[in-house]
């Protein structure tokens, strides 16, 4: 982290635009992650592998992936469902790859079709075929830990469960697990309490990073238990649009302009220019006009005599 204390991984791209009707024309959307890079966000979820007749949103991810890697400074990251998806996301070389498990297995089988042990096969599958690859070229694999704090579906998800699909991701081969607030059920005492135990079963290597929603109302509180845990990756997205299309009511991710805001006026350094980031934002809203953008620093602008922990 040359440029940043905490990294921000802008997943608008994929998480966003994934529940959104409207599709998003694939040269804006190049247009967007350009912005987004040359505001200086670190790290974009650029897309999804899975089938296009299921999120036609999406069917353009490998062109967007070709795009974002020709970009100077910026990790470019991708979901994939399954192993097949993942194959495809290796031929055109992100630098991330994270097929989610849902800790509920319910929501598993709505949202993969599979379950836990089948999820595991994929990213055994997975790892064989990042192994193969030279070195080099080798993208992280993440196992995410999607509806780790609860579930539209099943309710209350048990936290030892929580754990054991932790440890089992990471015996199938992945290079780290995230933890997926999916459903918006968080608050900052699991936050705390998850992190601190998955650190102590696997390290505190293996899990360096968060999603979050806002659902209601949690998300930066949850930033902040997150920071004081040790986490330093934050999922975030541009306008705070976006959630997952197979969680009734998993709506809000937390709004990336308002999370760069938070952590620079604390003076912790994200490597991101508020002018370039509020120029990235037109570019989403011109694209997309009626798709409602969240986001009270973007509204308000930033305060008099403000002075950013990122050089601007």
């Amino acid at each position: 982290m040359t440029n940043f204390d905490i990294e921000i991984s802008e997943v608008g791209p994929r998480d966003g635009l994934q529940s959104i009707s409207p599709i998003m024309p694939t040269e804006a959307k190049k247009a967007w992650i350009s912005a987004l890079a040359a505001a200086g966000v670190p790290e974009i979820e650029v897309g999804s592998f899975v089938p296009p007749r299921v999120l036609p949103q999406l069917a353009d991810t490998a062109e967007l992936v070709t795009h974002a890697k020709a970009i100077e400074g910026v990790a470019v990251a991708v979901l994939v469902p399954n192993l097949r998806g993942a194959e495809n996301a290796l031929k055109v070389g992100p630098d991330k790859v994270t097929i989610p498990l849902s800790v509920s297995e319910t929501h598993s089988l709505k949202n993969l079709k599979r379950t836990h042990e089948q999820v595991l096969d994929e990213v055994r599958g997975i790892r064989a075929a990042i192994d193969a690859l030279p070195a080099a070229k080798r993208p992280k694999l993440e196992g995410g830990l999607s509806t780790a704090f609860g579930c539209t579906l099943e309710g209350v998800v048990p936290e030892d469960k929580v754990m054991e699909m932790a440890v089992k991701l990471a015996e199938a081969g992945c290079d780290e697990v995230g933890l997926s607030d999916t459903t918006g059920f968080a608050n900052p005492k699991q936050v705390t309490t998850y992190t601190k135990r998955i650190h102590e079963l696997l390290g505190p290597q293996m899990l360096t990073g968060v999603h979050l929603h806002n659902t209601r109302g949690q998300g930066f509180a949850n930033v902040m238990a997150a920071l004081e845990a040790g986490l330093t990756t934050i999922d975030a997205s541009m306008g705070g649009i976006g959630g997952c299309p197979f969680a009734p009511g998993a709506s809000g991710n937390i709004v990336t302009e308002d999370l760069v805001f938070l952590l620079e006026s604390m003076g912790l350094r994200t490597g991101i220019n508020f002018d370039k980031l509020f120029a990235a934002r037109q570019v989403l809203a011109q694209a997309l006009p009626e798709v409602e953008l969240y986001g009270f620093t973007p509204e308000a602008g930033l305060p008099k005599g403000f002075s950013p922990a990122t050089p601007q």
